[in-house]
């Protein structure tokens, strides 16, 4: 028999245990959390005052309610009442972790009368600590639209039982603000998704006229220069036809030189723009291509000869080619991989390196000056054509770049002449 189970079976032969609330109080706490969770969209603020609200009512001495992350793995304290206030948001729980952690993750209550440490799903958690809790009562917060929400949990310093009508109104208050939290997160979701998309379109956009200036750069430093010293060439070789024939020719062989060195400073950046292998042999003949313009690296290749849409492509291929030239300029690597599949309907591309590595976590983190604009730089190509990059990689043992893109039946075309 677990210690819920045993719990429950010491209070159903304690009839002289005293409810938390009678039927008045009961009412008027459950109005104020309806007033409460009708008041304020934010999820600490809402489990801060229902935490509050419990304690005032029902004569615990301390409440903490813990909300599910958006990653539906850990437990963070949203809400609590002092002296723990000064934890929410620093205290996480993974799922499954602790009491509070098993009862989110089974969906059962628990409620422990006395020597909680004895426990085997206790945890203890030093900034929530106190000697002087000794019973206590946890329930999951749950929603029909949302599914799991988070865990709720009373504790008193005096010795307690908590009777079933004491845990199934925690139970009714859990389900009760489980709704508004449940809403809150969605509400704190699309916030961070907005403002993810306007710091991304923010970048994209000052990415664009980065490009363009560097665009405009080449051409007025090489190709306008070359053409008006083209057109001193000319000036020249006509001037000398009639005077130094050897000197015109001379003239007119530096020209040619100037067209040919002007011609492929335009290609140049034509390709920067779009690489115009891609619309010849396709993403795996311009990786191949690429793959043999860096000689500095053993780079074994592996490519599949499937054509993707023009735009997924270019994203591609912009990733390959950012990816290696962080493997030439920072890795100090000697052999290097470069794999490009299609499989079960979703494009991946893979660059392994032997070099020294770095540490992931750390440049993970979303702060551009940390991850640097090569990472970052490649992430937004992925996400904006629909896929992720994963980065794998620890201090001397290389680094794994994985770009995975989704893609819907229409994008897979023909397979590559």
């Amino acid at each position: 028999m677990t210690p819920t189970h045993r719990a429950f079976g010491q209070m159903s032969g304690q009839n002289a245990v005293r409810d938390f609330v009678d039927a008045d109080g009961e009412l008027a706490l459950l109005r104020a959390l309806i007033e409460a969770t009708s008041r304020d969209p934010a999820v600490e603020p809402l489990a801060a005052a229902a935490a509050r609200m419990i304690i005032d009512t029902t004569g615990a001495d301390v409440c903490f309610v813990h909300v599910l992350d958006d990653g539906d793995r850990s437990l963070t304290l949203a809400g609590a009442t002092p002296p723990f206030d000064r934890e929410v948001g620093q205290v996480r729980l993974p799922l499954g972790g602790g009491i509070s952690g098993w009862v989110a993750s089974h969906r059962e209550p628990v409620v422990i009368t006395e020597d909680k440490e004895s426990d085997p799903r206790y945890l203890p958690i030093t900034a929530l600590t106190s000697p002087g809790f000794t019973s206590m009562a946890s329930v999951p917060m749950e929603t029909d639209p949302g599914g799991l929400v988070g865990e709720l949990s009373v504790y008193t310093f005096a010795r307690r039982q908590f009777t079933p009508r004491d845990v199934e109104l925690l139970r009714v208050i859990g389900r009760l603000i489980a709704g508004a939290l449940h809403q809150a997160r969605l509400h704190r979701q699309l916030v961070a998704r907005q403002r993810a998309h306007e710091n991304f379109v923010e970048q994209v956009i000052e990415a664009q006229e980065t490009e363009r200036r560097h665009l405009a750069g080449d051409i007025h430093d090489g190709i306008s220069q070359r053409l008006i010293t083209l057109a001193y060439r000319l000036d020249a070789a006509a001037r000398a036809m009639h005077d130094d024939v050897d000197e015109a020719s001379e003239q007119l062989g530096a020209a040619r030189e100037l067209v040919g060195l002007t011609l492929e400073e335009a290609r140049a950046a034509i390709s920067g723009l779009r690489p115009p292998v891609l619309d010849d042999l396709g993403l795996a003949g311009g990786l191949a291509s690429l793959a043999r313009s860096i000689p500095q690296l053993d780079l074994e290749v592996q490519l599949a000869d499937s054509r993707l849409a023009e735009h997924v492509e270019l994203a591609l291929y912009r990733i390959a080619q950012e990816c290696l030239q962080n493997v030439v300029k920072h890795a100090r690597a000697s052999v290097a991989r470069l794999s490009f599949v299609v499989h079960d309907d979703t494009a991946i591309l893979e660059i392994v390196d032997d070099g020294i590595g770095f540490n992931a976590t750390e440049h993970a983190s979303g702060d551009p000056q940390t991850r640097g604009y090569g990472l970052l730089s490649m992430t937004e190509r992925a996400e904006l054509v629909g896929g992720r990059l994963a980065i794998r990689s620890r201090p001397g043992s290389g680094t794994a770049v994985t770009a995975s893109v989704p893609l819907q039946p229409p994008i897979l075309g023909a397979l590559i002449d």
